[in-house]
């Protein structure tokens, strides 16, 4: 099928899930795919990109017009000049020492802290239980927007959703603004997030099928 076909069938599934498709963002993650396929997601109507590898990212942007880029993946501290200014939003800030950094070169550059509600040791974000004072911290540097997070691997994702909900509930309590954007939800466990309240779905495979 099509990436048109696809993402028709997501907006349907989001729909079945209790939800306006219109309320929630699509990512597209165009990981491993080259520019003819990021093109063919924006005349789908996806016009946010998002990638994973800051170099990949970089050499796409050069070739593909008409997309706002977001950075999904881990942020390393060597990365950081090449990323701040470039991506419309940063997803996975889990570190004072990286929003520090990026702050230094771009303080108005949008963020979200990634927080590993899952607490799963192979994944990065920030543990939860500290989770409050890091987002604190980030909302004073940068332009914060909201948090992200992924999934479990294995068993019902609904419990780390919900986790990651109620911590941008509270942190928008005690900033005393709001934090619009709920970033969670992927291609196998996304009507799970939908259920939970996301704002925001970082698609692949449902959209462009299986990588190489």
């Amino acid at each position: 099928m099509s990436v048109a076909e696809n993402l028709k069938s997501v907006r349907e599934k989001i729909e079945q899930a209790g939800r306006n498709p219109d309320d929630i963002a699509i990512v597209a993650v165009t990981k491993t795919f080259g520019p003819e396929v990021c093109r063919e997601a924006i005349s789908a109507g996806l016009k946010v990109l998002g990638e994973n590898r800051v170099q990949e990212a970089l050499t796409k942007m050069d070739a593909v017009d008409g997309a706002q880029w977001h950075l999904i993946g881990h942020l390393q501290s060597n990365k950081v000049k090449q990323v701040a200014g470039r991506f419309a939003l940063i997803q996975s800030i889990d570190s004072r020492r990286i929003a520090e950094a990026v702050a230094a070169i771009d303080s108005a550059q949008s963020v979200l802290v990634e927080v590993n509600v899952a607490k799963e040791s192979q994944k990065t974000g920030v543990d939860p239980d500290v989770a409050a004072e890091l987002i604190g911290s980030v909302a004073e540097m940068l332009d914060l927007q909201g948090l992200m997070a992924m999934g479990p691997v294995e068993g019902d994702p609904a419990p780390a959703f919900d986790r990651l909900r109620a911590l941008r509930d509270e942190a928008q309590q005690r900033l005393g603004r709001a934090l619009p954007i709920l970033s969670m939800g992927m291609s196998g466990d996304f009507e799970a997030a939908v259920k939970a309240g996301s704002t925001m779905l970082r698609l692949g495979r449902v959209l462009f099928g299986p990588r190489a």
